[in-house]
């Protein structure tokens, strides 16, 4: 195999433009590439983006250069703009087949290179002048293009099974309002009143620790509702946002554009894990976690939760209006017969 420096293989588009009002109905920004997949399902803001932006154009390969470690890579699906956090790629087509090239971009051959010349603590960012001294091997055109038809291949499959697996979800989705909100037989009381809200702060940590474990929005893939990972911090040099010490499965919903439902659980059972206060952290003190992440996850709550938003760029909903929103006061039994169900879907997905 031949080796080539990634300016060799890549043109970086560097064209940008001040977006006008009707850009926002082509915008991509960082917060609609899902980490896994190339394609793109969620895109537009709901005003005009601030500052320039990249140009992009159909069949570009978008790279979120900014935390690179999500490893955000999709495909272009129309002519628009994209983040200046981001870089536009585009193949050269002597060296690498333009079939391939999203495929090798996406790779974690490509990323892992990339992401160990990221600079800065906070939000780490790839530079294209770095990025470009980078070397590759690649193999030769006839292989890359057997290599791009097979692949493809496996990524409509894998597409398949997520459709399958969304399928399942909204089932479990429909399964949930039909034993609970579209039932007249239980009081409503507020989230508040069954979830702990003694969420220890960063300062009651144990001086063992040099450490904090840093969970932010940029670590939830708002598709899979996963925590994708952490940044690591000195104990004294975390960020001043840095406060709600987490345990093991508390759930985490951003208050942040509440229509993009970045929520999740922890995953994590080390005592330095701390979120963001960007976060509504509920830890289940009076109620199954499967019975509130039914909650949070309905459709009705996402609408009462973008109804209560203000803020125009980053619309965002206050804690006190995620604790005050009414759940039906399901008795556990019942709610078991429901977590029963969810196991049982989760075993479907595995």
């Amino acid at each position: 195999m031949a080796k080539y420096r990634f300016d060799q293989i890549a043109i970086n588009s560097t064209e940008k433009k001040k977006p006008v009002e009707e850009d926002r109905f082509t915008y991509l920004g960082l917060e609609h590439l899902d980490s896994g997949t190339l394609k793109v399902t969620r895109f537009g803001s709901e005003v005009a983006p601030i500052g320039e932006k990249l140009v992009m154009h159909k069949g570009d390969v978008l790279f979120g250069k900014r935390r690179a470690y999500q490893k955000k890579v999709a495909i272009a699906p129309f002519d628009g703009i994209f983040s200046a956090h981001g870089m536009v790629l585009r193949p050269k087509e002597d060296v690498i087949d333009k079939d391939f090239f999203p495929l090798f971009i996406s790779s974690d051959y490509f990323l892992d290179a990339a992401i160990k010349i990221s600079v800065g603590s906070l939000s780490p960012t790839i530079n294209w002048r770095d990025l470009k001294k980078l070397e590759f091997e690649l193999p030769d055109m006839d292989t890359q293009r057997k290599l791009a038809e097979v692949l493809w291949s496996i990524n409509d499959t894998m597409e398949a099974y997520k459709r399958l697996i969304s399928a399942t979800d909204e089932l479990v989705k429909s399964q949930f309002m039909e034993q609970f909100f579209y039932s007249e037989k239980y009081q409503l009381v507020p989230i508040s009143s069954v979830v702990d809200r003694k969420i220890k702060k960063k300062k009651d940590i144990s001086k063992d620790f040099e450490e904090i474990r840093y969970i932010d929005i940029s670590s939830i893939n708002n598709q899979s509702k996963r925590v994708t990972g952490y940044v690591e911090f000195p104990i004294d040099e975390t960020p001043s946002r840095a406060q709600q010490v987490l345990e093991k499965g508390d759930i985490l919903i951003s208050t942040v554009r509440p229509n993009l439902q970045n929520i999740a659980v922890n995953p994590y059972s080390e005592e330095n894990v701390v979120a963001s206060t960007g976060f509504c952290v509920l830890r289940c003190e009076k109620c199954l976690p499967e019975y509130i992440w039914g909650v949070i996850t309905s459709e009705a709550f996402t609408n009462a939760m973008c109804e209560q938003a203000s803020g125009i760029s980053y619309p965002a909903v206050r804690d006190s209006d995620i604790l005050q929103y009414l759940i039906p006061d399901a008795p556990i039994e019942i709610q078991e017969q429901f977590a029963a169900f969810v196991r049982q879907s989760d075993k479907s997905k595995f």
